[in-house]
């Protein structure tokens, strides 16, 4: 069996708009090994969330492959994506608007199990449902609550359980703790570590809290309008950013030590329109270091074991 759970291919999904065509996603490539966690990086409007909803073909691409567990699934019609789905699930970032309203807790987390029969009777579903509220933390006398009777890492929970309820491989996590207090998350990323290491999970780990990534993931992609600007192992991208987009997004974590002034890289200017871009790097109109090479966008390049970037920097090094 392949490490690769994941690969994707130049990877391109495009709006048409009124006023032209929106790259969303302007072809990016990228694997996940299996029980790994890639932390996918960048400002709203980046990209990274369209990446997520395209992978598990909720949104279709424009063009290239995506390849999950060997096989391309850019390809596969509706009798085969109800398979393909059970293996792959998404964990939404809102809690509360993702939960029907007018189901309990039951109710929601049992919805995947009877569409896909997996079992038959109702006691094999209601004991199925109790296992999976025990796996992620919840208490049995919520059996019958409704969301707006929960907090939202109570939410969340009942997010995560009914996204393992088919036994998937593979999570997309779309920035799942951005809408919690900061307590809360913690607890809700220690519970994905927990099942990660309990079931096999692999994931994609969508945010733009880089000291979230820096907790959960074993390799990092930043993305800055529609493109991959650097991918590196998590240690070595904290330890040695080479982007300058990497580096501005690194210095604004905060480090919780009055004595310890880490240098702010500030970022002039506004995020340029995805919609028809020039041919220039994405990132030259906010960058102190462009100069006339930058005209010419760059290739995603590996400049040292694992670690890739697409910088024109690199070239004058």
């Amino acid at each position: 069996m392949s490490d690769i759970i994941l690969e994707v291919d130049d990877l391109v999904k495009h709006f048409k708009t009124r006023r032209g065509t929106v790259r969303a996603v302007d072809g990016i490539d990228f694997s996940v090994e299996r029980g790994k966690t890639l932390g996918l990086v960048g400002e709203s409007g980046c990209g990274k969330t369209t990446v997520g909803r395209t992978i598990l073909r909720l949104i279709e691409p424009t063009s290239g492959r995506i390849l999950f567990e060997g096989r391309d699934i850019t390809k596969l019609h509706k009798s085969g994506l109800r398979s393909y789905r059970r293996e792959m699930q998404l964990i939404f970032q809102d809690p509360y608007s993702s939960l029907d309203p007018r189901k309990t807790v039951s109710q929601i987390i049992s919805e995947p199990i009877i569409a896909n029969k997996l079992f038959r009777s109702k006691r094999e579903v209601d004991d199925r449902v109790a296992e999976l509220m025990a796996t992620v933390g919840l208490a049995g006398r919520l059996f019958n609550s409704y969301p707006h009777e929960l907090d939202g890492g109570r939410r969340q929970r009942v997010g995560i359980a009914r996204a393992l309820a088919v036994e998937p491989k593979f999570i997309v996590c779309d920035e799942p703790v951005s809408a919690l207090d900061v307590s809360i998350q913690a607890q809700i990323l220690n519970l994905l570590k927990e099942l990660q290491m309990l079931f096999g999970l692999s994931y994609i780990f969508i945010t733009h809290d880089l000291s979230v990534v820096h907790h959960i993931s074993d390799e990092v992609a930043v993305m800055y309008l529609g493109k991959i600007v650097e991918k590196a192992p998590t240690e070595e991208l904290f330890e040695n950013p080479l982007h300058p987009y990497t580096k501005a997004l690194l210095s604004a974590i905060p480090i919780p030590d009055i004595r310890h002034k880490r240098e702010r890289i500030l970022i002039r200017g506004e995020v340029a329109s995805p919609i028809d871009p020039p041919p220039e790097c994405r990132f030259a109109r906010r960058c102190d270091h462009a100069f006339d090479a930058c005209k010419e966008h760059p290739e995603l390049r590996e400049v040292s074991p694992g670690h890739l970037v697409a910088c024109h920097l690199m070239d004058s090094q």
